[in-house]
């Protein structure tokens, strides 16, 4: 699994197709922009909800989303992929973030 996310701040007036894929958890597909810390907690949010995409492409985005969580400052409770996919009591297992106050 490579993690290819980079951070990169949108810019006013840009638009999703002229980020580069290293700015989204789903690359090759360009699913789930990591540009501000707001867009990686809907992308733990919407992890299990990507469709089209295998178990190597779900790896590969969890580290992408692990390294901008990290990156924005954001507590990421999960341990694997599998951990935001799962569903217990109608709610994802392990999707909880919450940001650490720097």
């Amino acid at each position: 699994m490579d993690i290819t996310w980079k951070p990169v701040r949108a810019r006013p007036g840009e638009t999703r197709a002229q980020l580069p894929a290293s700015a989204f958890a789903f690359p090759k597909e360009r699913k789930e922009p990591l540009t501000d810390a707001s867009h990686v907690r809907g992308a733990v949010r919407r992890f299990a909800q990507v469709d089209g995409v295998d178990d190597a492409e779900r790896a590969q985005a969890f580290g992408n989303i692990k390294a901008a969580a990290q990156y924005y400052g954001i507590a990421l409770h999960a341990k694997d992929w599998r951990d935001l996919v799962m569903v217990r009591d109608g709610r994802a297992n392990g999707c909880t973030v919450s940001s650490r106050i720097v």
